[in-house]
């Protein structure tokens, strides 16, 4: 679908505004050629109708008939009936010249095949009438079309928008029909893209289609489009995702009408036009789930979800809440965060049963008095510090907060009856260069020892960053692109695995169904995707230039930081679930009294120095990749 040549020629609608313009313009242009050729006389005898030959003018209006027809016929063949002429240029003149020069040559040969006699003058003249006539009517509309929107200028000022609306389908129509009714959008749509070749060609509402996504780089620079809004609620992410690569290098703002599932009764309107978010470049399919499952043992259930305040923990909170828990508890050391999320789930869900407390995970009274109070069914265990650079410089506190908040609380879910033990992992517990991602592996080998020695079933879900989480890139590049530059990179060939925050809680929840017991579910985290890339979409969705808006720095890697992350280590493997976003990870055997010893004596030295404790990890995680710091 590459066309080369772009056009704004649109062809035979149906449209019922279309076929009454046509007949407008038709019967103008039957006008036009009897006055050329009466004109056309009266020139050549020097502006004078008395002196007129008599005999030249009964033979032109005798040929009246035939001139007109094939004028007519002519002009529908070079298209003029079909232009949009609100948006006439050198192009439609260019036709208009053509189709004018065809009729003169035409009529020249007639006349002379069938004896007509006429001055040779008579030739010329009147095909110069005819194309002034004919140029004359179809750009008067857009010169119309011109003083009506300098007078909305002057009315709203110059504020009134160039627009280009990527869809030609029924979310495009209804958009369409929004901007032409409203009194108030100052929004001017100039065409719109469609990959339908069908479409392409025509016009919706009167306006043109003007080709593919292909087309999209020349339709903005031809119609000086300001922004882009893309109107495809039904089209798969790829698709979408390949449609915003082409529009952000436009410089255009881009606006996107929501999802199919997002669209409230199929209904789309200007109010739900969203930003590009980086998510969009991702690609990635939405997520599937069976609801059923998830619902089947969440539903009356009491549910306590430690971190319950963080990134991923406050969404675990949200899903939950929609699958009517009987009690839903949150856990969290960080007031501020609690309260959020409790006001939140107060006004969403009124009628929810909420308790929300704080606790730390590494205070084992406190806990065991939660779960006894409480008595939970299913705990979601999301408490844990992340921060791999801090945690560098404090690994000591990743042990406490991480392994034994998580041992802690896993003695409290086996001591009270816990059916279902949920660790929310990390793919940096995979061959760990970072002791944040040697903790949390020790979670897991915790979780895994746990499983052998109870009757409740304990878990763990590994997977890679989410976008937006506290603390994470993305949050980071805007500042950095807010505050005007430069954005921090650490290596241009630096590459992760992303996921949204909803999609990883949803496929959280899902493996929590498939739980038995001692499983590590691993999620599929996509293609994985470069930083350099994110940083560079990003600057360029905010409205910049790379390298000259924003400059983007290479830092180098930071203490503990992979240039790559790994979902699952080689010994492990994997068996597909249900879902094919879910696999389970063979767990790996390790001597749980070994471990337990030497649990123990780190808990002795988590207070001591920094190299002393990653040195004391490295000898319980075998495949942590631990470098001793030098000093001079």
């Amino acid at each position: 679908m590459k066309n080369k040549v772009f056009s704004r020629t649109v062809y035979f609608s149906k449209d019922k505004k279309w076929i009454e313009r046509a007949i407008a313009l038709a019967v103008a242009d039957a006008f036009i050629v009897a006055f050329a050729a009466v004109c056309a006389l009266w020139m050549r005898y020097d502006f004078s109708f008395q002196t007129i030959d008599k005999n030249f003018l009964s033979n032109a209006v005798h040929m009246l008939p035939f001139d007109i027809v094939s004028t007519l016929v002519i002009f529908w063949l070079c298209k003029l009936y079909q232009s949009v002429w609100r948006y006439a240029s050198a192009n439609e003149l260019i036709k208009v010249a053509i189709a004018v020069v065809l009729e003169g040559i035409l009529q020249l040969a007639v006349f002379l095949g069938f004896g007509v006699r006429v001055p040779r003058s008579y030739y010329l003249f009147y095909v110069t009438i005819l194309g002034i006539g004919a140029a004359g009517i179809r750009f008067s509309y857009r010169f119309l079309r011109i003083l009506r929107s300098r007078q909305l200028s002057l009315r709203f000022g110059d504020n009134r928008k160039n627009i280009m609306i990527v869809g030609a389908g029924s979310a495009g129509n209804s958009i369409l029909k929004e901007i032409e009714v409203s009194s108030y959008l100052t929004m001017n749509v100039c065409c719109l893209i469609d990959d339908n070749r069908g479409c392409q060609g025509k016009s919706m509402r009167g306006i043109p289609i003007v080709g593919g996504r292909e087309a999209i780089p020349e339709a903005v620079q031809t119609y000086s489009i300001d922004e882009i809004i893309i109107a495809i609620p039904s089209a798969p992410r790829s698709e979408i995702k390949k449609i915003v690569e082409i529009c952000k290098e436009t410089g255009c703002t881009i606006q996107m009408v929501p999802g199919i599932y997002q669209l409230i009764n199929g209904d789309v309107s200007i109010s739900q036009l969203r930003e590009v978010e980086i998510e969009d470049l991702l690609g990635r399919e939405p997520v599937k789930i069976n609801v059923d499952e998830i619902i089947g043992y969440i539903e009356g259930k009491t549910v306590l979800v430690t971190g319950g305040g963080g990134s991923i923990g406050s969404e675990l909170c949200r899903q939950l809440a929609a699958h009517n828990p009987k009690r839903l508890i949150i856990v969290d050391i960080y007031e501020n965060n609690a309260y959020d999320i409790q006001q939140e789930l107060k006004s969403k869900f009124p009628k929810l049963d909420l308790v929300v407390l704080i606790a730390s995970v590494r205070n084992e009274e406190r806990i065991d008095q939660i779960f006894d109070e409480y008595r939970p069914d299913i705990v979601y265990h999301a408490a844990a510090h992340k921060h791999v650079p801090l945690m560098e410089d404090s690994p000591g506190e990743a042990i406490k907060n991480n392994v034994f908040g998580t041992y802690k609380t896993a003695k409290a879910a086996d001591k009270y009856g816990v059916k279902k033990f949920v660790l929310v992992s990390t793919d940096k517990a995979v061959n760990p260069t970072n002791i944040m991602g040697a903790s949390k592996r020790m979670c897991e080998m915790v979780v895994q020892m746990m499983n052998e020695q109870s009757k409740t079933d304990f878990v763990a879900v590994r997977f890679g960053n989410v976008l937006g989480s506290n603390g994470s890139v993305i949050p980071l590049f805007k500042k950095q692109i807010m505050a005007g530059g430069p954005v921090t990179v650490t290596d241009p060939n630096i590459i992760r695995y992303f996921m949204t925050i909803p999609e990883a809680v949803s496929l959280i929840l899902q493996a929590g169904a498939y739980a038995k017991g001692g499983e590590i579910f691993v999620l599929d985290m996509g293609e994985p995707v470069k930083i350099l890339d994110l940083a560079e979409n990003l600057i360029k969705l905010s409205g910049f230039r790379v390298g000259e808006d924003i400059e983007i720095v290479f830092t180098g890697l930071r203490p503990g930081e992979k240039m790559y992350e790994e979902l699952l280590m080689d010994e492990e493997g994997l068996k597909d679930t249900a879902n094919a976003l879910i696999h389970i990870g063979k767990p790996i055997e390790f001597n749980k009294d070994e471990f337990m010893s030497k649990l123990g004596e780190l808990k002795e030295i988590s207070e001591e120095h920094p190299e002393q404790v990653k040195k004391a990890v490295s000898e319980i995680v075998t495949t942590y990749k631990y470098r001793e710091s030098v000093t001079n």
